[in-house]
């Protein structure tokens, strides 16, 4: 669904009430051109994953605003500190009132609580959050791809990895969920541009994530992808670690 018809913002529905938001930068401002997606968490306390950019505060507030009330919000989650991934995550804190940061406890010491006007609450590795019918588990993955911070939300009830940068592919259109290889897609991204950090414990972290068996694969950037997540999961730690 098209949220907002000057940016092509739209939302679209990729599992049981969680929303893939998605705004296309055209090849003249990024070469090749990218999308910068979000996901919404619908439950009885609500989640955003990824903030977006603070400049794209708006059209991402108008996105949710179609499928539920802002303010609603309780929890504003990211994988690693970076303006994507939070830069608007004080825009939020101010609309929704009862909301709160939701982050790695590495985040929250080192950069969260400096910068959020509210004090986040701070995950450890395998722990559970119930968001109603949803319930959501961190998973630490220091430096995969890339922060020391970093890890990634796992969804157990529709088995969605919300996996950040990890499978960025290119391009500035694509379908909200497919089922086609991204993998391919996504280590060109990384061979020409060499975001990932090259961890020692790639086979370990990526174990970690395959290990949650996911179905879909909500990525940053690019087509969230449905399949056998473990599968694909292990061949990219096999590309990482040649």
């Amino acid at each position: 669904m098209n949220a907002n018809t000057k940016s092509d913002t739209r939302i679209d529905e990729i599992a049981n009430g969680i929303y893939r938001i998605s705004t296309p930068v055209l090849p003249d401002v990024i070469p090749g051109g990218f999308t910068f997606n979000q996901f919404l968490i619908v439950d009885d306390s609500p989640l955003l994953y990824h903030t977006g950019p603070r400049k794209m505060f708006s059209l991402i507030r108008d996105a949710i605003a179609s499928v539920i009330p802002v303010a609603s919000l309780r929890y504003i989650c990211f994988s690693h500190f970076e303006a994507d991934e939070c830069g608007s995550l004080n825009n939020f804190l101010e609309i929704a009132p009862q909301s709160e940061p939701l982050c790695s406890n590495i985040a929250k010491m080192v950069s969260v609580d400096d910068i959020a006007i509210r004090t986040a609450r701070g995950l450890s590795d395998g722990e559970e959050l119930s968001l109603g019918e949803h319930v959501v588990r961190w998973i630490d993955t220091p430096h995969l791809p890339h922060a020391w911070e970093c890890g990634h939300l796992f969804e157990t009830t529709t088995k969605t990895l919300f996996c950040g940068d990890l499978f960025t592919q290119g391009g500035h259109e694509h379908q909200p969920l497919i089922s086609e290889d991204i993998l391919e897609a996504s280590e060109g991204m990384r061979n020409a541009l060499d975001y990932f950090s090259h961890s020692k414990q790639v086979y370990e972290l990526t174990e970690k994530l395959a290990e949650t068996a996911p179905e879909i694969l909500a990525c940053m950037h690019g087509a969230s992808w449905k399949g056998n997540g473990s599968v694909l999961l292990r061949k990219l730690a096999k590309r990482l670690a040649a």
